[in-house]
């Protein structure tokens, strides 16, 4: 097995990289180091839980100096990414002393100067913030030597790519170019052509992780369904981690607060949610101290953690794009995931479009039965009586004997059972009515609808030609006048 050392790495971030727990290179990481320590751009296709920071962050450690100034800037589309790289970076250079800035919206921008008058070496960055700090001339990228592009895919899909072009434009030496992405659509090999020379490509995916093991359901509901739908289906799948998407903020609050009235551990993520509340929301998440997270499509923008076992569509993606980033939060790191899509029957044509697009027709599910979801709630708690008689439980025997003084063992085991099993509250709950997406027309309908709107423009313009014409060689008495 591949070494640190053996692909040119110091003993001083392999050290560092020893600490963290990191003693082999990954795939990702073999395949990438050399090209960087000799200086050369990279392409690289990654997915999360690849080893990807690692890929570009322990060659660019070790190729920048204490005493250049900026020397390595890297971008990153979400501020929760941004500053996951940043803190991997200020672990594998601690032997080396670097200083790591972190740069997001949210906080405080004085502090932020304040850090970046303290002369780092790396700044770890998302193109918002590191443009506003540019235009304050409070950035200076004039001894920049190393750009990184984190999850550019994800960049492209948000909307930076405009703010990533003008941030290269900034910087005036040249520079070498490393660019990471899960997907390689062609916006992306277009940028690589455009700020890259002589790069080389770099593609270490397993077949799972280019094409993820994630099982697809849609469900056909009416609105005043999808919430006690919902419920059958945590009841019985039982999600270890699982993201709810909403169409709204409102959506999104109503909903994670109706699942915390009934027992579930729910938040919500928006775009109202303050920048410390929502790592805070993250970080409860990551550790499972939440189950539920739900949350609209612009808040789950790179949320990189790869335990979330199931995805649900709360309601219905606007189109096929929104739907493939929904769902590629679950099926991460070479694990499987679920998928389940709600839909109003006029959203139809929606789903045939994203399943036009997979080239397969989605399994459709039906909400699951009073008899189903008691079932698996009877299941769980026998599975979890199995693993409790292996503990020692010995500690409960005081309580176990007083229990007993007040009855027979099968009445007070029934009584615990209920406890146990009504954990979730019964709680009437309505939503407020989510207008379904509009219905989109069929493309015969709409090249119909063209062909007719293009000769109705004609016979305007006839019109309208004849009403110039008789003006024009009419007098406002009504008199023919001479052509």
């Amino acid at each position: 097995m591949t070494t640190f050392q053996e692909l040119g790495v110091s003993l001083e971030t392999v050290s560092s990289l020893n600490d963290m727990g990191f003693f082999n290179p990954t795939g990702i990481q073999e395949e990438t180091i050399p090209y960087v320590l000799s200086g050369i751009d990279v392409l690289a296709q990654a997915q999360t839980g690849s080893g990807k920071t690692g890929a570009f962050g322990i060659p660019l450690i070790e190729r920048i100096s204490k005493d250049g100034g900026i020397q390595a800037l890297i971008l990153a589309p979400t501020r929760e990414l941004a500053q996951q790289v940043g803190e991997q970076l200020r672990l594998m250079s601690k032997n080396k002393n670097f200083k790591v800035s972190i740069i997001f919206g949210g906080t405080s921008i004085e502090r932020q100067i304040k850090d970046i008058k303290k002369s780092p070496q790396i700044i770890v960055g998302t193109p918002g913030r590191i443009i506003d700090h540019i235009n304050r001339k409070t950035l200076k990228l004039d001894t920049v030597t190393n750009i990184v592009l984190d999850e550019a895919d994800e960049m492209l899909n948000m909307g930076f790519i405009d703010d990533v072009r003008f941030i290269l434009s900034k910087v005036e030496n040249n520079y070498q170019t490393l660019l990471f992405s899960a997907t390689m659509p062609k916006p992306i090999m277009e940028l690589a052509k455009q700020f890259m020379t002589d790069y080389k490509v770099v593609k270490t995916m397993s077949l799972e992780e280019l094409n993820p093991n994630i099982e697809e359901f849609a469900s056909l509901l009416k609105e005043s369904e999808k919430l006690s739908a919902l419920e059958g289906f945590l009841e019985v799948h039982n999600p270890k981690l699982a993201i709810i998407f909403g169409r709204t903020k409102k959506r999104v609050d109503e909903l994670s607060s109706a699942l915390s009235a009934k027992g579930y551990l729910s938040e919500g993520l928006h775009g109202d949610i303050t920048q410390s509340k929502r790592l805070e929301i993250l970080k409860k998440f990551k550790n499972n101290t939440i189950q539920i997270l739900v949350a609209t499509d612009v808040a789950a923008r790179g949320i990189d953690i790869s335990g979330v076992t199931h995805v649900y569509n709360f309601d219905m993606p606007q189109d096929t794009e929104s739907y493939t980033h929904r769902i590629g939060r679950t099926g991460r790191a070479g694990n499987s995931g679920v998928a389940v899509t709600f839909l109003n029957p006029v959203e139809m044509p929606y789903l045939r479009d994203i399943e036009s697009k997979k080239g397969e027709r989605m399994k459709m599910l039906r909400p699951y039965t009073e008899k189903e979801i008691n079932k698996a709630r009877y299941s769980r708690i026998i599975d979890e009586v199995e693993q409790g008689l292996k503990k020692d439980l010995t500690n409960l025997n005081s309580l176990t004997e007083k229990l007993l003084d007040l009855d027979n063992a099968e009445k007070i085991i029934t009584v615990l059972l209920d406890k146990i099993i009504n954990t979730k509250t019964e709680v009437n709950i309505e939503l407020s009515y989510e207008r379904p997406l509009t219905r989109k027309e069929s493309k015969n309908n709409r090249s119909r609808g063209f062909r007719r709107d293009r000769k109705d423009k004609r016979n305007n313009r006839k019109n309208s030609d004849k009403s110039r014409s008789d003006k024009k060689f009419f007098d406002k008495k009504g008199k023919r006048t001479k052509k």
